[in-house]
Formats: C-alpha cells, sequence, structure tokens
C-alpha cells in the first residue's frame, strides 16, 4: 500500500500547487485588467481637460492593447507598457521580502505574479529605432490574497514596499499609475557621452538619421536586467 500512499501525496502536492499557481494568475490577470480601465478613465479625463485648456500644441495621451497581457500608454514624448508575465513564481530566500513576519506566517504568499513596468520614448516605435533601449521602471508583485509589491525606482519603489498592508484594487491602481508617469516625466533623456558619438560609418550615413545604430535611451548606457532592478536613485 505504500507506493499508492506515496502517489496519493504526489497528486496531492500537484493540485495544491496547481491551485495556487491559478488563483494568483487570476489575481495578477484581474490586476491587468484593472489597471486597463483605469487608464482608459485617466485618457478620457486628459481629453477633457486638453479641451479647456485649448492649447495650440497637440500633446498626445492615448492608450492601445498589443494583446490580453499588454497596455500601452503613450503620453508626451513617452511610452509606458505594462506587460503582465504569464507564470507565477517565488522571491529568492536572499530576497528582504522573505524576512517579513507576512511571508514567515505563510510561506505560500511569497508565491506571485508579476506585471512589469517599462518605459520607453515613443519615437523609438513611431521610427523603428530598433537599437533604442528601454528601461523597466517598476514590477508589481501579486500574491494569491491580492496583495502586492513593488520594486522600482524613486517613488514607485519607496511607496509600495509594504507586501502585508497593501491590497491591489482601483484606487491602488490609480496610484501606480499616476506615480509612474509623474515618474516618467521627471525622467529626461540626457546627451550621450561625447566619446560614444564622434564617428559614424559610411554605411550608417548613408541610412537616415533614425537609422543610425547609435543607441537613445534616458540613461545611455545604464539599463535594467529584467530580473535585477535597483532602488537607488538615479
Amino acid at each position: 500500500m505504500e507506493p499508492t500512499s506515496n502517489r496519493e501525496q504526489l497528486f496531492q502536492s500537484l493540485i495544491a500547487k496547481s491551485t495556487l499557481k491559478q488563483d494568483i494568475y487570476s489575481n495578477t490577470l484581474t490586476s491587468l485588467r484593472m489597471i486597463k480601465r483605469v487608464i482608459e478613465d485617466l485618457t478620457k479625463d486628459y481629453t477633457i481637460k486638453a479641451e479647456e485648456v485649448k492649447s495650440h500644441r497637440n500633446v498626445a495621451f492615448e492608450n492601445r492593447y498589443r494583446g490580453d497581457f499588454e497596455i500601452e500608454l503613450k503620453f508626451g514624448a513617452d511610452i509606458l507598457l505594462f506587460l503582465m508575465h504569464t507564470n507565477v513564481f517565488e522571491f529568492s530566500r536572499d530576497h528582504e521580502v522573505m524576512r517579513t513576519p507576512y511571508i514567515r506566517e505563510n510561506k505560500e504568499r511569497s508565491y506571485c505574479g508579476i506585471i512589469n513596468i517599462y518605459n520607453f520614448l515613443s519615437d523609438s516605435f513611431k521610427y523603428n529605432r530598433f537599437n533604442d533601449v528601454g528601461y523597466l521602471i517598476g514590477r508589481i508583485f501579486i500574491n494569491k490574497e491580492n496583495h502586492y509589491f513593488i520594486e522600482g525606482k524613486r517613488e514607485l519603489g519607496f511607496l509600495y514596499n509594504d507586501f502585508g498592508k497593501h491590497e491591489m484594487n482601483t484606487d491602488a491602481a490609480k496610484q501606480i499609475i499616476e506615480t509612474a508617469i509623474q515618474y516618467t516625466i521627471n525622467f529626461d533623456l540626457l546627451t550621450p557621452p561625447y566619446e560614444t558619438v564622434k564617428t559614424v560609418t559610411v554605411n550608417e550615413m548613408k541610412n537616415t538619421l533614425d537609422a543610425i545604430s547609435m543607441k537613445t535611451g534616458k540613461r545611455l548606457g545604464f539599463h535594467f536586467q529584467q530580473d535585477i532592478i535597483k532602488t537607488e536613485i538615479d
């Protein structure tokens, strides 16, 4: 009977872990859809405000959806991409979150879905500058209890780092999006170092200026790895 008992344990373990991950996936997808609705409302509000101001400049503020897991918000010269990963992850044992009482009480709380927030220059897409770089300015972790934690730059990382208290809802989505927009507005494009642009090949010069292989990014030579994000101030 021992093999049967071991098999039952195996099946129970499989069902428990799969159910946990399905619940987390559902919470993460619901959060992304919540972000989508907030972005749509922001776009409508901006349109009304732009009409009231009647500026002679046409400043873009628009959104579009590339699929079930990606939202694009374009404003001014910037784009924010909200990209949901379809898999569920666990924090590493060395992560500071693993040392919190919230996780120690229940290790299943450390399993999360992820929504990444990337910042790109809108001209990078408009002119097909494939060598340009984007920046991961934040990533939202959402667990089985619908609690969330954010790793990110400046305001994003500092304001939303109490995993045990923050629950994802419409108000939270509004705060996250508005903070991400404000950070992006203040995250300016810097002139690249002279040494990196002082030479150009004949082939590059023959092409249009937008096709030159020189990378354009807000911080040339400083870009995030998808799974490693720093919280220091730029």
